[in-house]
Formats: structure tokens, sequence, C-alpha cells
């Protein structure tokens, strides 16, 4: 099986990516982020055992329950964002 070489050249832009990421969801309206699942764990039947706090199992970074055409649109958008903030420092080092 083949190593994967998926290391980030800037450790430090995970965090800023993950931010991107979740503001795109945000922008597109898709449910995803701590505070969706906070919402979602009180509506359950459940709620007055979870109380106000979500189950260990229930993870910020779960996406399984989007859709895959949403997911793309995420991702391409931050590649498009990416590019055009690129692009802008290109051009204002001319």
């Amino acid at each position: 099986m083949a190593k994967s070489n998926n290391n980030k050249v800037v450790p430090a832009s995970k965090q800023a990516l993950d931010q991107m990421k979740y503001e795109i969801a945000a922008e597109l309206g898709l449910p995803v982020g701590q505070q969706y699942f906070q919402t979602a764990a009180l509506d359950t039947e459940f709620a007055a055992e979870l109380g106000s706090v979500t189950s260990p199992a229930v993870r910020e970074d779960y996406w399984g329950h989007i859709a895959t055409r949403d997911t793309g649109a995420v991702g391409g958008t931050i590649t498009k964002r990416l590019i055009q903030k690129a692009e802008e420092a290109l051009f204002s080092l001319s």
C-alpha cells in the first residue's frame, strides 16, 4: 500500500483552511459545525438525558450526512478563493 504524502507545506494552515471550510459551508447553508450538532442533540427524544452537551460520539468535523455534491461545492469554493487570493498577491507585486 502506498503511503499518503498529504503533508502540509505550512502546518499552521490547517486551522485557517478548517475555518474557511466552515465559513463556506455556512454560506452555502449546509448543516455542519459544532453549533448545528448542539441544536440537533437538543431536538432528540433523549435531550433530557443529554442535557445541553452533545454526545462524545458526535464530532465537529463529521460530514457524513452531507451530500457529495455539497461537499464538492465547499471544496471547489475553497479552491476558487485560494486562487483569487494568490492572483491578488501576484498582482500586488507588479
